[in-house]
């Protein structure tokens, strides 16, 4: 007995889906997508901004207590330029070691570029952008890297808004040494130089 014969179908084209291994009802774009090709979605924002959590809360309570005492020197202590220690123009804490007086300085730490306080405006902007950007490679997801850069960032802003708003950094914390006087400094002064040191103490250390 003979088979009919018929005309032979063609090859199927290589790569071509036949459906032999799709799930039933499945058409071919309910398929799931190649595995290498899965995309990942990026974290909500409030994820993202809850792993700094710790720098935020640290640099708005410095920004905070620096622009706190600020304001209270503004309105109760005369503007000191000269920096006189004498009747009205200064609050003595500890006669001849620690005075509180009111003065303004246009430039950075220690009086350093004075009268550059436009560009040094825009100098702590830039950080605060560079920070930002370069967050993974500071490693600011590490407790210890947000309490440094709280302390800087809090401090950096302090001192900026000062320099928009007066024309100048307000400095008011004054520390006498016998003659030497040190540079009047304020509280945003504080939390960038103990930031810095922080930091560098700490990358000095995971470096050994």
């Amino acid at each position: 007995m003979s088979v009919p014969s018929g005309p032979t179908p063609p090859p199927k084209p290589a790569g071509a889906d036949d459906g032999a291994d799709r799930l039933p009802g499945a058409t071919r774009d309910s398929m799931p997508p190649f595995p290498g090709r899965l995309s990942v979605a990026p974290a909500p924002l409030k994820t993202r901004v809850a792993a700094y959590r710790l720098l935020w809360v640290l640099g708005l309570v410095v920004f905070a207590l620096d622009q706190a005492t600020k304001l209270w020197v503004v309105a109760n202590i005369p503007f000191n330029q000269m920096h006189v220690h004498s009747g009205t123009y200064d609050i003595p804490v500890i006669r001849g070691f620690f005075y509180l007086i009111h003065v303004g300085n246009t430039g950075a730490a220690w009086s350093m570029f004075s009268g550059q306080s436009v560009a040094l405006a825009f100098l702590a902007l830039g950080t605060i952008v560079a920070i930002y950007f370069w967050r993974h490679a500071l490693g600011l997801k590490d407790r210890r890297n947000q309490v440094c850069f709280g302390l800087l960032c809090g401090g950096i802003v302090g001192n900026l808004v000062d320099r928009l708003q007066h024309g100048h950094v307000v400095d008011f914390l004054d520390f006498h040494f016998g003659n030497y006087i040190y540079p009047t400094f304020n509280v945003a002064d504080s939390g960038i130089c103990v930031g810095v040191l922080m930091y560098l103490w700490l990358s000095i250390r995971s470096s050994d």
